[in-house]
C-alpha cells in the first residue's frame, strides 16, 4: 500500500500513483506521467495496471532503460518509419551486449571490441549498430542522462559503394518465374525508383491522375511519377491480387486480408523467388538485393547525373551519383 495521502481517500491507491485530470496516473521520479486506467476502473484493475506497468519498466539505470526512454522520446517518433524499424532492429544486438551495463560504464574501448567482434560477420551492420548506439547517448547527453557519449572517437569500418548493376537478362529471368507480388514490387522499385518500404507503404489514394504520388520515407522528398504504359500495367495487375471474401484494402500491394505486406513477409517472398530463379537458371548470377532495382532504374535513366537526381529523388547529386552503376562505353583509340 502507498504512503498516507493528504486525502485519505487516496490511501489505496499504489506508490506514485495519482488522480490525473481524467485518469489515474504513475508519476515517476524522473518526472512525467504514465496513464494506468480511467476513473471508472476498480481499485483492483487500477493495482493491476500498476503491477504491470512496474513488471515491463525497463531499469532506467541501465543501458536498455536509457534505450527504452529514447524509444519513447519525441525524437524518436519524429525519425522516418524507416529509421524506426532499423534502430529497434539493431537494438536486439546491441542490448544483447551492453544491455544489462550500466551507460556509463561504456568505454570506447568496449565499442571498440563490440565493432571488431560483429564486424567479422558484417562490417556494414557493425557500423549500422555502432550509429544507433552513438544516437541513443547523444539523446541521452543532452539531456543530462549520461556522462559522456563513448562511441564518438570510435572509427567505423570503411564501407565500399555496391557497384553491382542488374542486367535486363538477370531481371528478365526472375521476373519470369517470379509471383505476382513480387513482379508488381520489382517494376514498382523499378520504374519509380523506389525504396521498399515506400512501395509496401504505398496506398491506393496515391493513385492520382497524374501518376503515382510518392512522398520518399527517409528524404522526405515528394514526386509525382508520371504514367507510362509499362508502369500503367503494373498498377493493373495489383488490382489483380486475390483477396478474401468481403474483404477490400486500402494498399496497393496487399494480402488476402487486406493488409500490407510486412518487410520480413515481403522479403521471404522475394528470396524464395531469387532461390527458385538460381535453379531455372544457373548461368546467370542473382546475387543482387531488392534496393538494388532503385539502382538499376536510376542507371538506366536517361540523361546526366542531375537529370537523374530530380528523378530519383536525391537531396544531392553525390547521393544519386552511388547508384548510378551502369559502366559507360566510351570510344576508342582511333574510333571515328
Amino acid at each position: 500500500m502507498g504512503r498516507k495521502r493528504k486525502n485519505s481517500q487516496d490511501n489505496w491507491m499504489p506508490p506514485r500513483t495519482y488522480r490525473g485530470r481524467s485518469a489515474y496516473e504513475f508519476k515517476p521520479i524522473a518526472g512525467g506521467a504514465i496513464r494506468l486506467c480511467g476513473f471508472d476502473a476498480t481499485a483492483a484493475q487500477v493495482w493491476t495496471a500498476y503491477e504491470n506497468l512496474i513488471n515491463n519498466r525497463k531499469d532506467e539505470s541501465i543501458f536498455e532503460g536509457l534505450v527504452g526512454k529514447f524509444f519513447n522520446s519525441t525524437d524518436f517518433f519524429e525519425l522516418a518509419v524507416e529509421t524506426q524499424r532499423d534502430y529497434r532492429k539493431y537494438s536486439q544486438k546491441v542490448l544483447a551486449v551492453f544491455g544489462q551495463m550500466s551507460p556509463d560504464a561504456i568505454k570506447p574501448e568496449h565499442i571498440r571490441k563490440y565493432m571488431d567482434r560483429r564486424g567479422l560477420k558484417s562490417r556494414t551492420q557493425a557500423n549500422r549498430e555502432k550509429a544507433f548506439i552513438s544516437r541513443v547517448f547523444r539523446w541521452g547527453y543532452e539531456r543530462g542522462l549520461v556522462k559522456m557519449n563513448p562511441s564518438k572517437g570510435v572509427k567505423q569500418f570503411k564501407e565500399s559503394a555496391r557497384t553491382r548493376y542488374i542486367t535486363h537478362q538477370e531481371y528478365d529471368a526472375l521476373y519470369s518465374i517470379a509471383p505476382p507480388i513480387v513482379q508488381i514490387a520489382m517494376e514498382l522499385a523499378y520504374l519509380c525508383c523506389a525504396r521498399q518500404a515506400d512501395i509496401l507503404e504505398m496506398k491506393k489514394s496515391q493513385l492520382i491522375e497524374e501518376g503515382i504520388l510518392i512522398q520518399q520515407s527517409k528524404t522526405g522528398v515528394a514526386q509525382i511519377k508520371g504514367w507510362s504504359d509499362r508502369l500503367h500495367a503494373a498498377i493493373n495487375n495489383a488490382g489483380k491480387l486475390p483477396l478474401n471474401a468481403g474483404m477490400s484494402s486500402i494498399f496497393v500491394l496487399h494480402q488476402t486480408g487486406g493488409s500490407r505486406y510486412t518487410r520480413d513477409g515481403f522479403n521471404s517472398r522475394w528470396l524464395k523467388t531469387k532461390h527458385e530463379a538460381k535453379a531455372r537458371f544457373p548461368d546467370l548470377d542473382f546475387d543482387f538485393t531488392f534496393h538494388d532495382l532503385k539502382a538499376k532504374g536510376i542507371s538506366d535513366l536517361k540523361g546526366n547525373i542531375y537529370d537523374k537526381q530530380s528523378i530519383s529523388g536525391h537531396k544531392n547529386a553525390s547521393q544519386t551519383a552511388r547508384y548510378d552503376r551502369k559502366i559507360p562505353i566510351v570510344p576508342v583509340v582511333g574510333s571515328d
